[in-house]
């Protein structure tokens, strides 16, 4: 846990972590305002994809899909994890599921993506790493802030993926599923914006070391 330190007026501040100072510079600010809105755009692309597609079938929803596409990617990119390596993970699982949405484009047409979801669960193992990403950013919300509408979105998207997968949902029930995780992912990013931005970024002094011992120790100087 990071204490603030007192600064002047108009200087970034200055926070004491567990392996030292470290500030809150405008790039960081930057980076989780941009984390916080493309996951917004997220839930928003996923909520309108779900509005159409009720309302209007299963034509035309393709723009929302690159929209959710580009929306986590970028909330991927600006995200903060302490471990590079599941962060790593993430971003692997986001391509893996956008390359099999390319290939369900492919073979489909872009038209018809959804309607062959339906009709063929099996094509949810090409897009269900995409949707373990998200699940996987909600699943650290949670851990980082408590939320239960973050743990309702690690659990709602596998639930109703799997469960739809395995037969034992129908369409309509894995829809409502999606719906009300889409919900709970914007009530997350709505509850975020008031934060400030050092929550989201976390104690850097520790990206800092756990860098440093990625590294490893620099080259020994020999005395003279």
């Amino acid at each position: 846990m990071s204490s603030t330190l007192a600064t002047p007026d108009g200087a970034d501040p200055v926070f004491e972590g567990v392996y030292g100072r470290f500030t809150i510079t405008a790039t960081d600010r930057r980076e989780v305002l941009g984390y916080r809105l493309a996951l917004t755009t997220v839930a928003l692309g996923q909520l309108a994809l779900l509005a159409q597609w009720r309302q209007l079938g299963p034509s035309l929803l393709w723009p929302w899909l690159l929209v959710m596409a580009a929306g986590l990617g970028l909330a991927l990119r600006w995200i903060h994890i302490y471990l590079r390596p599941l962060h790593r993970a993430l971003q692997l699982f986001w391509l893996a599921g956008c390359l099999g949405g390319a290939l369900l484009a492919l073979r489909a047409g872009p038209g018809q993506m959804l309607p062959a979801l339906v009709d063929q669960p099996l094509w949810i193992l090409a897009v269900g790493p995409y949707f373990a990403a998200l699940a996987g950013i909600g699943f650290k919300e949670f851990f980082c802030f408590q939320r239960p509408e973050a743990i309702g979105v690690t659990l709602l998207l596998p639930l109703a993926l799997l469960g739809r997968l395995a037969g034992v949902l129908s369409p309509a029930t894995t829809a409502s599923l999606l719906a009300a995780e889409a919900l709970l992912l914007l009530v997350l990013c709505l509850r975020k914006f008031p934060m400030p931005a050092a929550a989201d970024v976390g104690d850097k002094s520790v990206f800092a070391h756990l860098e440093q011992q990625r590294r490893g120790p620099g080259p020994s100087v020999k005395a003279p």
